[in-house]
């Protein structure tokens, strides 16, 4: 007997298992409720030591083609079959933005701003901040991505902190025609602090270099009470197409040879040590581990391990 077209083994299996149950159910009296909308929250919230940690999705959005993006020194083929690996189509990407905060105890400091001041304050907003609560400003690099949130108009998102920014990358964008980086950071350079590599944020927060993303890119080591995190922001941009192959060249990257050297550097730390990390494009709640894989890593999305402190 032929499989009727378009009904599958798992409807069959499904089909036939159910097929009394429902035959045997009367159908419903009351009218369904209605659908609510697909929806993703905010913020997410941890402890590290005694340091509280907030990831904050700021903006997401979906992007077309990303083989455009991804493992330009891929071909089609390798590309199509990384996708079906970890079960991603080819023909579109979801892309996240998570900038994150870090409250001390003594200071509220968040890494980096989003892509505009609207995204990053209602992020902030859900997870029970105001915009001026916030004690210092770091900036992992100068995207717009980045600093789009800095200021609105001239005025500063953030009217009582100060900024933190890498030395390499502040004194790169200084000298460039950037007109965000103009608008939005230039301003404050008199409130700026710069940082190089091993330089420290306050207890427990270092830089560290991760050049190639951008010329100054960093990432910074978060540790409290025995405890460790890694902001590693741009170090790479997607778990499979960056994280899983740091070999392959992405379109945002400045130095791509620059760029895979610091993502082998970064997440083979992350992996030996054993740590968690923030990744500002990965998906939502952004944070996860690695492990090294073949000539790669894997990632490992974080499920309830900062629930047992």
């Amino acid at each position: 007997m032929t499989q009727p077209i378009g009904l599958t083994r798992r409807h069959a299996l499904l089909a036939g298992a159910c097929a009394p149950l429902v035959m045997a159910r009367p159908a419903p009296a009351l009218a369904r409720a209605a659908q609510q909308g697909a929806a993703i929250p905010q913020f997410s919230r941890f402890m590290l030591g005694a340091f509280e940690v907030t990831t904050l999705l700021a903006a997401t959005r979906a992007v077309e083609n990303p083989h455009s993006i991804f493992g330009l020194n891929a071909s089609e083929e390798e590309f199509a079959a990384a996708s079906a690996a970890a079960f991603l189509p080819t023909d579109m990407a979801q892309f996240f933005f998570t900038p994150t905060l870090v409250n001390t105890g003594e200071v509220l400091i968040l890494f980096d701003t989003g892509t505009d001041a609207a995204g990053i304050t209602a992020a902030m907003s859900a997870a029970g901040y105001a915009p001026g609560d916030v004690d210092t400003v770091v900036l992992t690099h100068m995207h717009p991505d980045h600093i789009g949130g800095m200021a609105t108009d001239g005025a500063p998102t953030f009217p009582n902190a100060v900024y933190v920014a890498g030395a390499v990358e502040h004194n790169h964008w200084s000298g460039a025609e950037n007109e965000l980086f103009d608008k939005n950071v230039r301003p404050f350079a008199d409130k700026t602090t710069m940082l190089d590599d091993g330089g420290t944020v306050g207890p427990g927060i270092t830089a560290v270099s991760a050049f190639g993303h951008t010329p100054g890119h960093m990432a910074f080591m978060v540790e409290d009470g025995g405890k460790a995190l890694v902001i590693a922001a741009d170090t790479a941009n997607h778990p499979v197409w960056s994280l899983a192959r740091p070999d392959w060249d992405v379109k945002f990257d400045a130095d791509k040879p620059a760029a895979a050297a610091a993502r082998r550097k970064i997440f083979g730390m992350i992996a030996a040590d054993r740590i968690p990390f923030v990744g500002y494009h990965m998906p939502f709640p952004a944070t996860g581990f690695v492990a090294a894989e073949g000539d790669g890593f894997r990632y490992v999305p974080s499920s309830y391990q900062f629930m047992l402190g």
